[in-house]
């Protein structure tokens, strides 16, 4: 009767173990986002911002594309412009250096890549005006890595 209880108890543990271990991954989970082979990179990346989307899908707003190349220390283009209602996707591709893609404004941002490697965000400009995308790496962007989207 002891031996009944014990082993009881063993199972609800184990039960509990992996109910919790499963739980625990699904918190865990990064945004999704396409950042190239990331499990190549010899360092952790930065976190992007709670509330910034890597990646979203809308089909009826008109699809404006930019391919924007990083470097030691510069975008390029380093200006975009789009009109107001457009969903905007931005492919960032890494020429040079350990970089990434911010745009606070519109809470978009890619994780932090090395050469040759590639990462997009898309978003909806649903405010014009003029916006600055960044660099955060160290000071990349206090060094002059930074641009203008410019929403009219």
């Amino acid at each position: 009767m002891k031996n009944t209880y014990i082993i009881i108890i063993v199972i609800i543990l184990i039960v509990l173990g992996i109910f919790l271990f499963m739980n625990k991954s699904k918190v865990e989970a990064p945004a999704t986002q396409s950042t190239g082979n990331m499990a190549k990179m010899p360092m952790s990346p930065a976190p992007i911002p709670e509330g910034f989307n890597a990646a979203i899908s809308v089909t009826n707003a008109p699809v404006k594309e930019f391919t924007v190349t990083g470097q030691n220390f510069s975008f390029t283009p380093n200006t975009l412009t789009v009109n107001k209602g457009d969903l905007v996707k931005i492919n960032f591709q890494n020429a040079g250096g350990f970089h990434d893609f911010r745009l606070d404004d519109f809470k978009v941002a890619t994780s932090q890549i090395k050469t040759g490697e590639t990462g997009s965000v898309s978003f909806i400009a649903d405010k014009t005006g003029t916006f600055e995308y960044y660099c955060s790496v160290g000071q990349h962007r206090a060094m002059g890595m930074k641009g203008t989207l410019t929403v009219k």
